[in-house]
């Protein structure tokens, strides 16, 4: 298997990969790690860490066409390999593919991933890694960039590989998604739809959320639209405005970071359309939506027109949508006549997908698929 993984500068791929290697390794899978990066370094030690991206463009083009050698003569002798590389960099040099079509079609990789993060961490992680400057409006760019030229290698390449973008998450994060896309095939794939910016402020509707969100995983390879969630910030930033603050603080990281209000209002459209098209990217790539309706105070259903949406998306995409409708009130028949299935309780739901998707008792100790 050759599972090639993109992402931008600032995802901080190599710890992530790592884990998901040692985690392959628990369950009795062997996989080899290449950082396309490292291995550049390596066969160039006059290069200062940091500054590869600075040499011509000519010597670096050359490395990496080196090291890719070193990496087509490893599958060749049927290792498992992970190449952690980029499809593009925007640098000094301005914006320039980070592969060649003639090596990833020898390669034939049978997967390819692009990871995805939010502009918090990214931001954070750029600005500890290097002096260059960076606006907000960049970072958005560059992930687009990243995502368009990953799915235009898959298509020039192996155009029968699966292709996924998947967020990086926090901490653990998505690292047991990423290893079932590897070894467990057979599980499902579900896109995880609730609402989230109209209920950030109610605290017990999140934590039926983040409920729902921890059992669903435990049967399916979710996609979930929260490990990436940014539609919060110019909500911030529209109220610091109308209080005379012009910096908003978030937390991410571990840490707090400050951004100035109006440049995030400035990427607003940006963001919302980031979203749009990035969510159904998602469901595209899934088999089927579970969505979560959870109830407000006054016992409506906390529906939003996004949920709505990724509903009538999943739908016309002939994926199967299963509703979790918590509301006193029944849900219209623009629910009832998309959905697969209904269910009135989180638990019925649970009990649904364990008897349909039963996870092998192998699966959860060797990661052996069945």
């Amino acid at each position: 298997m050759i599972v090639v993984v993109t992402g931008t500068v600032g995802i901080d791929k190599k710890p992530y990969l790592r884990a998901v290697c040692e985690l392959a390794q628990s369950r009795g899978r062997k996989i080899e790690l290449c950082n396309i990066g490292d291995m550049m370094y390596a066969e160039a030690p006059d290069i200062a860490p940091g500054r590869i991206l600075d040499i011509p463009l000519k010597r670096l083009h050359g490395l990496r066409r080196s090291v890719m050698k070193d990496i087509l003569s490893r599958a060749r002798g049927g290792a498992d390999l992970i190449v952690n590389t980029h499809a593009t960099f925007r640098w000094r040099h301005g914006l320039f593919p980070a592969f060649d079509f003639d090596q990833i079609r020898r390669l034939h990789p049978d997967l390819f991933i692009c990871m995805v993060d939010s502009i918090e961490p990214l931001h954070i992680r750029l600005s500890r890694q290097h002096p260059m400057r960076h606006s907000l409006k960049d970072l958005l760019v560059w992930r687009e960039e990243e995502i368009l030229a990953t799915e235009m290698m898959q298509r020039g390449s192996n155009d029968k590989a699966g292709f996924y973008i998947l967020s990086r998450g926090c901490g653990e994060g998505t690292i047991e998604p990423f290893y079932r896309l590897l070894f467990e095939p057979w599980r499902k794939k579900a896109y995880l739809s609730f609402p989230m910016t109209h209920v950030m402020h109610l605290p017990e509707v999140i934590r039926e959320i983040e409920d729902f969100r921890a059992k669903i995983k435990r049967f399916l390879i979710c996609f979930d639209p929260g490990d990436l969630e940014e539609a919060y910030l110019p909500c911030y930033a529209q109220e610091a405005i109308a209080a005379g603050r012009p910096t908003i603080e978030v937390s991410a990281l571990g840490q707090m970071v400050s951004f100035d209000a109006r440049e995030v209002l400035s990427i607003e459209a940006d963001i919302n359309s980031q979203i749009y098209a990035r969510d159904f990217a998602l469901i595209d790539q899934s088999d089927m939506i579970v969505s979560f309706i959870p109830a407000l105070p006054d016992g409506s259903a906390a529906v939003s027109s996004g949920v709505e949406r990724e509903l009538q998306h999943a739908h016309e995409a002939a994926k199967e949508v299963f509703v979790i409708w918590q509301a006193k009130r029944n849900p219209s028949v623009f629910v009832t006549q998309t959905a697969t299935k209904v269910f009135r309780t989180l638990s019925e739901a649970i009990g649904y997908f364990d008897r349909r998707f039963p996870v092998p008792v192998e699966a959860g100790t060797s990661g052996e698929s069945r």
